[in-house]
């Protein structure tokens, strides 16, 4: 039995190039919902093609609830919704899952890219693990290997599979735009991503072995907000200290504790952004 989780993420997705395209309840939303589910559902078809026997898939944008599942096909699984132990990685946990992809990804805070930021749209400005700068991508990767889960796709802009190069070389990347500037991109038509997609997942499913799980640990993960009073807001979070005026550093035995204190930092911080002197 081979089992595929897919974490899904929007920005990254088949025509996305502006905030419109994936803040839910938008027209533009809206529109883009297909384009996201197309991406998705290629995937899962191209690791039924190379043998897979099962594909769960973790939304895993903003509100966690984007994906149409009634587009997706009759043998995917989906978990929807938000207030999930491991967030974008949810359902890697449970010792069943052979193989990650991370479709619709996209680069991090302080890097070129379509929509490049890190959980949060603006307020983060950097975030670096054991001095290597991180994307949301190399996070999630840091928690899987530690389940012993390989990452085995990577889809996004040209820039986002650029950065899987450092943390999942082995993987399969499909580029679906080629980035121009944070709110522009040269689009490949559904039609052609989906071909591209489902061709790459196929030849994906046979790196999905499941290895002994890392102990790579501790990490340290440092974070730089664009305001002074957010990394104050931060230290509230215990272990979290105050590096810099506006950045803030912590240290976990493994990046399974790592990712949930950084989900607690990004949530405080989130809270303490007022809507016009953000």
């Amino acid at each position: 039995m081979v089992k595929i989780l897919i974490s899904a993420d929007m920005e990254g997705a088949t025509g996305v190039t502006w905030p419109a395209d994936v803040l839910p309840g938008t027209p533009q939303w809206e529109r883009c919902r297909s384009m996201f589910t197309s991406d998705v559902n290629a995937a899962a078809l191209g690791f039924f093609d190379g043998g897979a026997d099962e594909v769960l898939v973790n939304e895993a944008h903003s509100t966690m609830r984007n994906l149409l599942l009634e587009q997706l096909d009759e043998r995917v699984q989906m978990i929807t919704g938000r207030h999930k132990a491991l967030s974008m990685v949810e359902g890697v946990q449970h010792g069943d899952v052979d193989g990650i992809a991370f479709v619709g990804y996209h680069a991090g805070a302080g890097m070129e890219g379509v929509l490049a930021h890190t959980y949060l749209a603006n307020s983060i400005t950097g975030v670096w693990v054991d001095g290597e700068r991180a994307s949301e991508g190399l996070l999630n990767a840091r928690v899987v290997a530690e389940y012993g889960v390989p990452v085995v796709l990577v889809t996004g802009d040209d820039v986002a599979c650029e950065d899987a190069l450092g943390y999942a070389p082995g993987a399969l990347k499909v580029a679906v735009k080629d980035h121009v500037s944070r709110y522009a991109a040269v689009c490949r038509t559904p039609a052609r991503t989906a071909a591209d997609i489902r061709s790459a997942a196929k030849e994906a499913a046979r790196l999905a072995v499941r290895h002994e799980p890392e102990r790579a640990g501790p990490f340290t993960v440092a974070l730089e907000f664009d305001a002074e009073h957010l990394s104050m807001a931060a230290t509230v979070v215990p272990g979290v200290e105050r590096t810099g005026e506006r950045k803030v550093a912590y240290t976990s035995p493994t990046m399974y504790e790592g990712i949930r204190t950084f989900k607690a930092v990004t949530t405080i911080v989130d809270a303490a952004v007022e809507e016009t002197y953000g």
